[in-house]
């Protein structure tokens, strides 16, 4: 009769694949964990020891790399997504332009200072109504495809 414990490096080795591809799905680091401690498991699997060895080696190299491993490593996920600069519309929040085209209660143009050309209008919050070409606007806010500018305040 076959003893199914000889294979049970097929399963140390489904598993650990199993958990890889959810990590790779989640981006938690815990899949990950259990996976290297189930490569422990393996390990201990290809040493000959016996099967509830394997699983205690596979349960204590995984939590304590999830309690020890783990923090450290969002610690410096969280870092470095801080460090990085906006994108897209959020970069444009605060940008700096010049009015193209007349800014009044129907609209206007202006360029961005990164060479852009928005539709522009002015903030609801001012109570100037009109911005000619030429001055220096800030970007508040994007509605849709439109600038919510205010007049520059700051002196070139």
């Amino acid at each position: 009769m076959v003893d199914l414990t000889d294979y049970l490096w097929i399963v140390w080795l489904v598993f650990i694949l199993v958990c890889v591809i959810i990590e790779l799905l989640t981006l938690d680091f815990t899949f990950l964990m259990i996976a290297v401690g189930s490569l422990a498991g393996l390990g201990a699997n290809l040493l000959g020891w016996d099967w509830w060895v394997q699983i205690l080696v596979a349960g204590a190299v995984s939590v304590l790399l999830l309690m020890l491993i783990r923090p450290v490593l969002l610690r410096l996920m969280a870092k470095s997504a801080a460090a990085v600069p906006p994108s897209n519309v959020a970069a444009l929040i605060g940008m700096g332009g010049r009015v193209s085209s007349t800014i009044a209660e129907l609209g206007g143009l202006v360029r961005l200072d990164n060479g852009e050309t928005w539709t522009a209008r002015l903030s609801p919050d001012r109570t100037q109504t009109r911005i000619d070409p030429g001055e220096r606007v800030l970007v508040s806010a994007i509605e849709g495809s439109t600038a919510v500018v205010v007049p520059d305040e700051r002196t070139d």
